[in-house]
């Protein structure tokens, strides 16, 4: 071997290594989370879920929709995001579930324009907003005007007053990732459009980790006794919004739903 080719032979783990440590994912991220003034990374703007969670938060085939939609009712394939693809039913509630399913087109809240819940309201095709501030942190929600604070100063935070769709969140800081844990439900609202659904003793923690200037990992772990055998876990990624002069818009769904709700009650009924 000449000498210029054992020199590259040589050269090549050096090389290798520098450029291993310049694409670390971990220290890029390091490098390009964005800061607010207290030094917590700053989450301020308006974010996306990408994907098909909305319509099923597990692994799903293609399938069709009511005969009358054709393609555009159709339910688009997807990969699921809940951690190992099972949900931990108690038998009673996965017969719920199922029968949730049968009667996903009259009876999902979605549907009926109603608060989505939480952890839904991340993962809707819709953009929602955070406005951080270090004592509270606001969510903004274009479906249905929903919306949420994030209490962040309370060390014993109290129990809510009354059972919502959105829940009562507390938050606080674990290194660069934003902890929420969210109680107080009414136990109406579903996870997606396939009939995943909880109780009002839902409690969930969520994650919201920083993987760079324009992406968070959102987790969410879900726990409820009366319908679950044990805690399990959603994960995917949310993305920052781009566009310039991006704003959430609100949509007010409820003047769409009436004759769905309230069709029966007609003088000549439409349902």
């Amino acid at each position: 071997m000449n000498d210029r080719l054992r020199g590259l032979f040589v050269g090549a783990p050096v090389l290798l290594a520098v450029v291993s440590l310049a694409v670390s994912p971990a220290a890029a991220q390091t490098a390009e989370v964005s800061r607010a003034w207290d030094g917590h990374p700053d989450l301020n703007g308006v974010w996306q879920a990408i994907g098909t969670a909305h319509w099923d938060i597990q692994d799903h085939p293609a399938s069709a929709g009511p005969v009358d939609t054709g393609a555009i009712g159709a339910i688009p394939p997807g990969q699921g995001v809940v951690v190992g693809n099972e949900i931990p039913y108690q038998p009673q509630a996965l017969e719920q579930k199922q029968q949730n399913f049968e009667n996903r087109w009259t009876d999902d809240p979605e549907i009926k324009c109603f608060l989505p819940g939480v952890p839904r309201a991340t993962y809707l095709p819709y953009p929602f907003q955070i406005i951080q501030g270090d004592q509270k942190i606001m969510l903004i929600y274009g479906f249905a005007e929903a919306n949420r604070t994030i209490h962040m100063d309370k060390e014993n935070p109290e129990p809510a007053p009354i059972d919502t769709w959105m829940g009562r969140s507390h938050g606080s800081w674990d290194g660069d990732t934003l902890v929420v844990d969210v109680g107080g439900f009414n136990g109406q609202a579903w996870f997606d459009r396939a009939g995943n659904f909880a109780s009002s003793a839902l409690h969930v923690v969520e994650r919201y980790t920083p993987m760079g200037p324009n992406a968070l990992m959102y987790e969410a772990t879900i726990e409820d006794p009366t319908v679950f055998t044990a805690p399990w876990t959603i994960r995917m990624p949310l993305y920052r919004r781009l566009e310039e002069n991006i704003q959430v818009l609100e949509f007010k769904c409820v003047e769409f739903t009436e004759d769905l709700i309230y069709g029966h009650l007609r003088k000549e009924p439409t349902r």
